[in-house]
C-alpha cells in the first residue's frame, strides 16, 4: 500500500510517499512544493494544485493523508493552511483517492508516542522508522512523512481492535 502524506501550506507544501509491505515501511519520495510569498494567494493555490497533481500522478498513492491546520496560534495562518488543505483534498478526490485527515497532536502521538512531542523529536522518529541516514529535508517533507506514518499506524491499530 502506498500512502502520500501532505503537510499543507501556501508558501511551502510538504509531501512524502511511503510504501508498506507487511511490517516493512519504506520512503518512496519526499519534497516540498514552494511558491513565492509575494504572489497573490489565488496564484499560489493554482501553482500548488498543478504541482501536487503532478506528484500524485507520479507517486500513484492508494490513499492520501492531510494534516489539519492548528488553529490555536493564529487564525489567519490556520485559514491560509486550510486553503492549501482544500487543494490537497481536491487533488486526491478528483482522482477518486481516499483522503484522511489528522491533527498535529494525533500525528505526534502516533509517530513519537507523545502528543506534545517537539518537531525535532518527530523528525527523528520519522528518520528511525524509515531507516534513513538523516532526517528528510525540508522540515515540511519530514512532517508530510510523519502524517503518512501516522495513518499507517492508525490503520494497524484499527486492524488490531477489529480482531479482538
Amino acid at each position: 500500500m502506498r500512502i502520500l502524506g501532505i503537510d499543507p501550506g501556501t508558501v511551502r507544501l510538504g509531501y512524502g510517499a511511503v510504501d508498506q509491505d507487511g511490517a516493512e515501511v519504506a520512503m518512496v519520495e519526499c519534497g516540498a512544493i514552494t511558491c513565492s510569498a509575494s504572489l497573490p494567494i489565488e496564484r499560489r493555490l493554482a501553482i500548488m494544485y498543478r504541482k501536487l497533481t503532478e506528484v500524485i500522478a507520479r507517486c500513484r498513492p492508494d490513499e492520501v493523508v492531510v494534516e489539519e491546520p492548528f488553529v490555536a496560534e493564529n487564525m489567519r495562518t490556520a485559514l491560509s493552511i486550510g486553503r492549501a488543505q482544500a487543494i490537497a483534498i481536491l487533488s486526491a478526490s478528483l482522482r477518486d483517492i481516499p483522503v484522511f485527515r489528522y491533527t498535529p497532536a494525533q500525528v505526534k502521538q502516533r509517530v513519537a508516542s507523545y502528543g506534545g512531542s517537539s518537531k525535532v523529536q518527530v523528525q527523528e522518529m520519522v528518520r528511525l522508522q524509515l531507516c534513513l541516514a538523516e532526517a528528510p529535508e525540508p522540515d515540511d517533507a519530514a512532517d508530510a512523512l510523519a502524517v503518512a506514518l501516522c495513518h499507517l499506524q492508525e490503520k494497524q491499530l484499527m486492524r488490531l481492535t477489529k480482531e479482538e
